[in-house]
């Protein structure tokens, strides 16, 4: 809106700018001595330039000191007429300063225009008479039919005294109002730029009114109603919205696929994590993994002066039974010995592992020798249950617990168990061996 008030004062503004140059022009050629002898031909070649026959402006016209006719720019003998009465004239004549002065509209020479004219002063300062154009209506209408507006768009040209010189839409009872005593008015005549908001003093239709740079003789006044503000606003927030809620929904499926491929990937993860820890054939932790746990237990325990029991079990005989049935019989004696010690191990912080081959090793934080020899005598019974025909074989395990302390290491424990599984190794096989008491730093 302001570029349009703005885009508009200006087209104006320029036309009457020029206008007033040809009207500046034949008020200072009137003083000149050296036209009285020119002939009416010659004189109204000096004293009119094109511009007085340009489309929409009205022909210039010389009135004297007495308000008689001298001079037309339509005519080289123009009829006699006498103005004086008129208020283009007498301003002139009773203010030396009033310059460029804008009439009210109305009919001028048989058409409505609005009407510019300037004094002409003698070299003393004496009034010597008026200079007379128009600006004519079709104008304006010419230039607002350019514009495309809504039905409750208004823009109206009023001059500095607040009389309305043009509005659209036309309304000729409106043309030539005195609107100075309006609220909004009062602020644009005094305003330089600015706008407003509220029903007009037209019509009681509530508009936004802008205005920019009052300075000009005529000023330009844009209205739109707030029906048709929220209307560009609802179809642009439509719009945006649709493109909103399109890229909502773009980011969101975007998201739910990330989203669902990082699970993915996670579980893969978590998948190879799992493998990298566990034996591939009896499910059982592998021998990194207890070696991780076991120094972690081990810290744990010795900072808590907690006990800590190791288990270490062997098949007995697997080399033989494997040779005499086959290798992939020994891998099902394997996994059914690991399913009988992961059934027996039951709490968070034990770890069942396999050791390596046909031996594994089971880690027993917080038990005693007892308690460890208990859990080991368990697995052992479910192992010689599962013995049958072609399936037949038994466990020796080891057994020991200690409380870590500053002078022993993991290696210690895992010693004093092995130890203790050769023992019930030499004693025959299928029984569980604790290691003997007074061994390192063992829990009775």
């Amino acid at each position: 809106m302001e570029n349009l008030a703005t885009t508009i004062d200006s087209d104006i503004s320029r036309n009457i700018e020029l206008y007033d140059l040809s009207l500046r022009n034949v008020a200072s050629n009137m003083i000149e001595p050296e036209l009285a002898g020119v002939s009416k031909r010659l004189l109204n070649l000096i004293l009119f330039d094109h511009a007085a026959t340009a489309k929409h402006f009205g022909a210039i016209q010389v009135f004297d000191a007495a308000g008689k006719l001298i001079h037309d720019s339509a005519t080289y003998d123009p009829n006699p007429e006498n103005r004086a009465d008129e208020d283009y004239f007498t301003v002139h004549r009773d203010n030396p300063n009033a310059g460029l002065f804008i009439g009210r509209p109305g009919l001028h020479r048989g058409a409505y225009a609005i009407v510019l004219s300037r004094r002409i002063t003698g070299r003393d300062g004496a009034f010597l008479g008026v200079v007379v154009g128009s600006l004519r209506f079709s104008y304006f209408h010419d230039l607002f039919e350019r514009l495309s507006l809504a039905a409750d768009d208004v823009i109206s040209v009023i001059r500095r005294d607040g009389v309305v010189i043009m509005r659209t839409p036309f309304d000729l009872d409106v043309i030539g109002r005195d609107l100075s005593q309006s609220p909004g008015v009062k602020r644009v005549l005094v305003e330089q730029s600015g706008s407003f908001e509220g029903s007009g003093a037209i019509d009681p239709i509530k508009r936004l009114y802008v205005w920019r740079d009052s300075s000009h003789p005529l000023i330009v006044i844009v209205g739109k109603s707030w029906t048709d503000i929220f209307a560009i606003w609802r179809s642009q927030a439509l719009r945006v919205g649709g493109i909103m809620l399109a890229l909502i929904a773009f980011v969101a499926g975007a998201t739910m696929i990330l989203v669902r491929e990082i699970k993915r990937r996670g579980r893969a993860e978590d998948r190879l994590a799992e493998l990298a820890i566990t034996d591939a054939l009896t499910g059982l932790r592998n021998r990194r993994k207890f070696n991780q746990v076991i120094e972690r237990e081990w810290s744990r325990a010795q900072r808590r002066q907690e006990p800590l029991a190791l288990l270490m079990i062997d098949a007995d005989h697997f080399k033989t039974y494997n040779d005499m049935f086959g290798h992939q019989a020994g891998d099902q004696v394997l996994v059914r010995i690991a399913a009988s010690i992961a059934g027996a191990v039951r709490h968070t912080g034990d770890c069942a592992a396999r050791y390596g081959g046909e031996e594994f090793a089971v880690l027993l934080p917080g038990l005693s020798t007892d308690a460890a020899f208990a859990v080991g005598e368990s697995i052992r019974t479910k192992v010689e249950m599962l013995s049958a025909d072609k399936w037949a074989t038994t466990v020796s395990i080891g057994v020991t617990s200690l409380v870590p302390s500053a002078s022993l290491q993991p290696a210690d424990l895992i010693e004093a168990a092995d130890k203790a599984l050769y023992e019930a190794k030499s004693r025959g096989r299928n029984q569980s061996v604790p290691a003997p008491r007074g061994h390192l730093s063992r829990v009775a």
